[in-house]
């Protein structure tokens, strides 16, 4: 399955995303409009702490389903 390293929005800023649970921890690339819709979905479901970063890491893989977050 090929990785799509392009954002779905051109025009917003890409950030990074760091997820931690209790003993996990995963970061992922997303444009700033999904990762602020996850953090808000997420955050009020789940025991973690989210942090979301202005700094973009190209190795780092994007937000899954992504795009999801967009939808209204």
């Amino acid at each position: 399955m090929k990785s799509d390293k392009r954002s779905p929005c051109l025009h917003e800023p890409d950030v990074r995303l760091m997820v931690q649970f209790a003993t996990i921890r995963v970061e992922f690339v997303a444009c700033l409009t999904a990762a602020l819709v996850f953090v808000q979905g997420v955050a009020g479901r789940h025991l973690c702490d989210i942090t979301v970063a202005a700094a973009h890491y190209a190795d780092l893989p994007r937000l899954p389903n992504e795009r999801l977050y967009l939808m209204p």
